[in-house]
């Protein structure tokens, strides 16, 4: 299902953590947080909706040639509609369209679903983080190549 992706700015950090705590009610991130992160040179955020009805986000930061996804989350009842898809593939976008020339994220060992939804996209292991999660779990790192801007 499309929709629209739209920009978020420092003053949608609450919007921010009330989606990332819908997404990861485990461990949600606050307002404060979220804020500080797109204060950080480089950040960005991301939107996805859905009939007007914010349905996901990513938060995404650049440094130099590399930029990496920080955290990327759908809320539970629009899953598996292709947001996830659509908010890393704009992440990529941004990204190169600010100069990376790769893009990173970290996604847990036992995330099938995320790691699918990244292989499609054309992500690749480039390494491991041992018990890198609060739970324990292990992450993957996994990296884009992005084209040069034209």
């Amino acid at each position: 299902m499309s929709g629209a992706i739209m920009r978020a700015e420092r003053a949608g950090a609450p919007l921010l953590a009330a989606l990332h705590a819908c997404a990861f009610p485990a461990d949600p991130w606050d307002a404060d947080a979220f804020a500080a992160l797109l204060a950080m040179p480089g950040a960005f955020a991301l939107i996805a909706a859905e009939d007007a009805i914010p349905a996901g986000f990513v938060l995404a930061r650049i440094a130099a040639d590399e930029a990496e996804i920080v955290t990327l989350g759908v809320v539970p009842r629009a899953r598996r509609r292709g947001h996830g898809t659509r908010l890393a593939a704009a992440a990529a976008a941004e990204a190169q369209a600010r100069g990376a020339g790769r893009l990173f994220l970290e996604v847990a060992a036992g995330n099938a679903a995320a790691r699918r939804l990244y292989g499609r996209l054309g992500f690749r292991e480039v390494g491991q983080r041992r018990g890198y999660y609060p739970d324990g779990a292990d992450a993957l790192v996994l990296a884009l190549a992005l084209s040069p801007p034209s």
